[in-house]
């Protein structure tokens, strides 16, 4: 016989289940709301499909995007952090036509590999670790077209910061690469990136307090802190054909930005097809800042590029 004790433990026990259950199915509720309008937006402007490939002998995977109409088509280069496929700014160039696949870094997320960065005591941009990143985003630019119904879809490299070393790499030894798009990527070599970046040592308020002149003192005499042959990318640059946009933020104090413009200049008076945008009010952002207009500067220039070469051929 259960006593009066007991009875009420096993209210409070079946209240108390109840009560779990009509939590459950409000936050599953909850869930389905935030969750789902998503899903329908996104796919009906584009599909999403996972993907893997090889690399030099390792297994990378990610996402493709493909919009229901296409003009150009992008592979995404991560700059040095540890992150996984960049969605976020994938959905945002697939809602504007541009097919996409991103893949999680080596050594991140789902992706098979060793992670070299800062984050976990290396340095990344030495020459061996960017020539290898650059096979990478290679097999993924072939992995790519093969996703892609019209054969004729111009494939392009989309990157940020560290990518601006690996891109010119990898479109060097890739002749299906036809134009790249580089926020916020350096120009100079390795080494003098990472003069630069000690010295301004993460203070925001860097160029309140110094001078051009200062900055290029420090990157032409400053001791090294890590010893390795520097990686050039003037040197892949001077192989190129294809065009190229970089999007710079003057407040940058990552890379020294008005010596990488000198650079794409001394470029650009030799023939090559290189561009730039200067934002005066941006640093190391322009891919993920509120201000937008890098990203709609960026997908007028692929639009004009690509149709503009479609129609020539």
């Amino acid at each position: 016989m259960l006593t009066t004790q007991t009875k009420i433990n096993q209210n409070k026990f079946t209240n108390q289940i109840k009560m779990n259950a009509t939590l459950f199915s409000s936050f599953f509720l909850w869930l389905l709301l935030m969750v789902l309008p998503e899903k329908v937006v996104a796919q009906s402007d584009f599909t999403i499909q996972n993907v893997t490939f090889e690399s030099q002998n390792v297994s990378l995977t990610g996402s493709i995007l493909i919009p229901k109409k296409i003009f150009a088509a992008v592979v995404i280069v991560h700059g040095s952090d540890p992150v996984k496929r960049e969605m976020k700014f994938a959905k945002r160039l697939a809602k504007e036509g541009i097919a996409v696949l991103t893949y999680d870094k080596r050594g991140v997320g789902e992706s098979e590999g060793v992670y070299v960065g800062p984050s976990v005591g290396t340095n990344n941009i030495d020459t061996t670790n960017l020539n290898l990143l650059s096979h990478d985003a290679n097999a993924a630019v072939n992995t790519f077209r093969t996703y892609l119904k019209d054969k004729k879809t111009p494939i392009g490299l989309v990157g940020f910061s560290q990518a601006g070393w690996i891109i010119p790499i990898a479109a060097s030894k890739n002749p299906q690469i036809e134009f790249m798009v580089l926020f916020s990527c350096p120009t100079i070599t390795t080494l003098e990136q990472l003069r630069f970046q000690f010295y301004t040592n993460g203070n925001t308020n860097f160029w309140e307090n110094h001078t051009e002149s200062d900055a290029r003192e420090h990157i032409k005499n400053d001791p090294d802190r890590y010893q390795f042959v520097p990686t050039d990318p003037k040197i892949s640059l001077n192989t190129l054909s294809i065009p190229g946009l970089w999007l710079f933020g003057e407040k940058d104090i990552q890379i020294p930005v008005k010596m990488c413009i000198e650079q794409l200049n001394t470029l650009k008076v030799q023939g090559k097809p290189f561009e730039y945008t200067l934002f005066s009010s941006l640093g190391h952002n322009t891919a993920s800042s509120n201000n937008t207009a890098p990203f709609d500067i960026s997908i007028q220039w692929i639009k004009q590029k690509t149709l503009s070469n479609n129609s020539n051929n």
